[in-house]
């Protein structure tokens, strides 16, 4: 009888090899998919320990474009920052990640999907609601919620002891008393020694990016532009007679986060709100999401009309917790999504940076589709309206101030 066959998201980890090993143990067929994310991993190694184990195949795919040019740019081009300071790194890439397994499962024929992600999370909601969205009939098996599971590993120790009696390699390096998720966006730490806010940052946990006084000495000046809200091009001024100029996605991104990294730019260490209700820890670092986040603010204020900026705010937190939570594909997210999409018809233009020491300055601006008339706000030319329209303006508008300062006095408020 044929085995129901299984597409694993796997790591290479200690959690998901020994996931890999149960699975094969209930009697199904495993195929492990990795997705190339940007993550600083050894594939090669990754594959070759899920094929020691016995996964009937291992999918690596590389979708660090497809990430860029789908989810991280327009998470850019929305403005999306969930609770004012995170800029969702980890949760855009998780609809990424799935329509890469979701499509690798259809492939071939596979009847369910699994993965590592525990049972307090917020990855385990975004990955599943992205796949019940993209795959209905599809099925998750989620083995950190099954009690059988949990119950029988209850800790490190008890994966570890369970690696070993089944020969799965287990890394000699001692594991960081905190956890990581690497793509190129950004690095995020949490749990172990961070579970405690109190707790100041151990030195050396950052990886993409340096610490303030090894930074660099001298700042880098560049020129970032936009068509409809989305980066398509940095401009880094050279020595020689000809500046670089890069415009392919996933080579703006690199080079962004290499010199973001080193200039110490987009670190945080933040409390934040989990979609299961939890408070949580989470240290972020984020340097060419913080750079184009920067920039591409400064070029909205500058191109888009007053009302539309507010209502857009409005809706870019709305798509935030959608993101958040882990509804890039549900109804309402895919209409927000067009509207600020909309919003972003004049943010075309170029903004002038310099990157040094942690900080992201904005130097210029300049677009043809600016609403900013400087002759209307000169202070040397007389346009638009008269001075004396201003007293008119001032008495309306003091109609309301005057009445409740009236009201204050006879009522003692």
């Amino acid at each position: 009888m044929a085995k129901d066959l299984i597409i694993l998201a796997y790591s290479g980890g200690l959690d998901t090899s020994c996931i890999l090993k149960w699975l094969i143990q209930k009697n199904y067929d495993v195929v492990c998919y990795i997705a190339d994310i940007g993550q600083n991993e050894d594939f090669d190694k990754a594959k070759q320990k899920a094929e020691l184990i016995g996964a009937k195949d291992v999918i690596v795919e590389d979708l660090r474009k497809e990430f860029v040019i789908n989810y991280m740019l327009p998470g850019i081009q929305m403005g999306l920052v969930y609770e004012s300071r995170y800029y969702l790194g980890t949760s855009l890439a998780r609809p990424c990640i799935s329509v890469g397994i979701v499509n690798a499962a259809k492939r071939l024929g596979a009847k369910y999907i699994s993965h590592g992600a525990t049972g307090k999370g917020n990855d385990q909601v975004r990955f599943e609601l992205s796949v019940y969205s993209l795959w209905p009939d599809g099925k998750v098996i989620a083995p950190w919620r099954l009690p059988e599971f949990f119950n029988r590993f209850q800790g490190r120790s008890d994966l570890i002891e369970f690696a070993k009696r089944h020969n799965i390699p287990v890394s000699a390096t001692p594991k960081a008393p905190w956890s990581t998720d690497e793509n190129i966006m950004h690095i995020s730490y949490e749990s172990g020694v961070l579970e405690d806010p109190g707790v100041i940052t151990p030195n050396g946990i950052y990886k993409m990016t340096r610490d303030l006084p090894e930074t660099d000495n001298y700042p880098c000046t560049l020129d970032i532009s936009f068509e409809k809200g989305l980066p398509i091009s940095i401009k880094i001024p050279s020595d020689q007679e000809k500046a670089l100029v890069i415009s392919d996605p996933l080579a703006m991104v690199q080079t962004l986060n290499k010199i973001g990294g080193q200039h110490g730019i987009g670190r945080i260490d933040i409390v934040e709100n989990r979609f299961l209700g939890l408070k949580s820890r989470g240290l972020y670092e984020t340097p060419a999401g913080t750079i184009l986040h920067v920039t591409h603010l400064d070029l909205e204020a500058y191109a888009l009309d007053k009302e539309v900026l507010r209502l857009k705010k409005y809706l870019q937190d709305k798509m935030a917790d959608f993101v958040y939570n882990g509804f890039w594909f549900s109804p309402e997210a895919i209409y927000t999504r067009k509207c600020l999409e909309l919003s972003q018809e004049s943010v075309t233009g170029t903004v002038t940076v310099q990157i040094f020491k942690g900080n992201v300055t904005v130097l210029a601006r300049s677009s043809n589709t600016s609403l900013y008339n400087k002759d209307l706000v000169s202070m040397d030319i007389a346009g638009g309206f008269s001075p004396e329209d201003s007293t008119g303006f001032i008495n309306i508008n003091a109609v309301r101030l005057k009445e409740y300062a009236r009201f204050s006095a006879v009522t003692k408020f």
